[in-house]
């Protein structure tokens, strides 16, 4: 919300007679939960639990529309953001903290949870969030495993039952990747977290076989587990969902939709969108993604704004990007564009009305 609207004060102090709109977005990683109230409003309210260290923090469960429907954040819990550098640990870190989340969700009566996933410092598949609904991963002894990803390697059972009462999941995400391979969790986000390519081989493992486990642990699993498509999402969490019986939608595509997005993109000259980092990755299915196809739809230009720019020109081209402007760029440092972000946005915006303004 921040993002938007500073670009939109750098927009009017050169063009001032404008219309300007903002849609503030999220596909599902951090700000899913304020994009959604802000949509939607219903009742929002705190629950104590823990950070990927097991260190306490505090998420919120967000209740909407008739009461049926919860909103859970696993950045609240898993996020990367509440972990330093050089605290990372993708071997030890855990998504308990969510479970904690999702359980009191639960308690309110919902039928339907809705788990926004991404920008996760986690990577243990969920392990952690089944450990705090009663289903704590165990050794072959009957002993219940360690925190994080690393431990799974030697799981060999579930202790107990998630305790969900029918409630149905639904993983909002954009992530198409598999829980393991070379496109899975592990390799392709596992860095981001602090894995070594040693870390990545290990963790690998402990997610194939943990992905086994559930499949002969809970009904609800489907075959295969392993190599669905969304599995991979925030360190696995996409696969324990749909360990669950739940199933994975698009992020961008349900704020998309609470949000009116497509009315105010049906009243535009041109669409400004952007993230944090806009590389390859943001063309698979990210908010980017799902903004700038529906601008191609209408024949829209469509404007990016990033910290960040690395993904290729042609790639983004097709994808219905015109241009990508970056806060890198801007400044000429990262150290800059960190520290200054709100500056870089306005004067971005400001640029962007002198070109784009009729």
């Amino acid at each position: 919300m921040q993002v938007a609207a500073e670009i939109a004060a750098g927009w009017r102090e050169v063009a001032p007679g404008d219309t300007v709109a903002t849609r503030p977005l999220s596909d599902g990683g951090p700000g899913f939960l304020e994009v959604l109230e802000a949509a939607l409003g219903g009742q929002r309210f705190a629950v104590p639990t823990v950070d990927p260290l097991g260190r306490p923090v505090t998420g919120s469960v967000l209740i909407a529309g008739d009461g049926a429907t919860a909103y859970v954040e696993s950045a609240h819990a898993c996020g990367l953001h509440l972990v330093a550098p050089d605290e990372r640990d993708p071997l030890g870190a855990t998504s308990y903290g969510l479970g904690t989340l999702v359980a009191a969700a639960v308690e309110t009566g919902v039928r339907r949870i809705v788990i926004g996933l991404g920008g996760s410092a986690t990577n243990d598949a969920g392990a952690g969030m089944l450990a705090a609904l009663g289903a704590a991963p165990l050794d072959a002894a009957g002993y219940a495993l360690p925190y994080g990803g690393a431990a799974l390697l030697g799981c060999a059972s579930l202790g107990g039952v998630p305790r969900l009462r029918d409630v149905t999941l639904v993983a909002a995400t954009d992530v198409d990747n598999p829980l393991v391979g070379p496109h899975g969790a592990s390799a392709v986000y596992g860095p981001q977290k602090g894995a070594s390519p040693e870390d990545v081989a290990l963790l690998d493992a402990a997610l194939r076989r943990f992905a086994g486990v559930l499949e002969r642990a809970l009904p609800t699993c489907p075959p295969h587990l392993a190599e669905l498509p969304g599995g991979g999402a925030a360190g696995g969490l996409g696969a324990a969902i749909l360990a669950l019986g739940g199933r994975c939608e698009s992020g961008i595509g349900l704020v998309r939709a609470v949000t009116g997005l497509d009315a105010a993109l049906d009243d535009a000259d041109l669409v400004i969108t952007g993230e944090g980092s806009f590389d390859h990755q943001s063309l698979r299915g990210k908010v980017v993604a799902g903004v700038a196809g529906a601008a191609r739809e209408r024949g829209l230009p469509c404007v990016v704004v990033a910290g960040r720019v690395t993904a290729d020109g042609q790639e983004a081209a097709a994808a219905g990007v015109t241009e990508a402007h970056s806060l890198v760029e801007h400044f000429g440092s990262v150290e800059a564009a960190m520290s200054r972000t709100a500056e870089g946005l306005r004067a971005i915006g400001a640029r962007l009305a002198a070109r784009w303004s009729r």
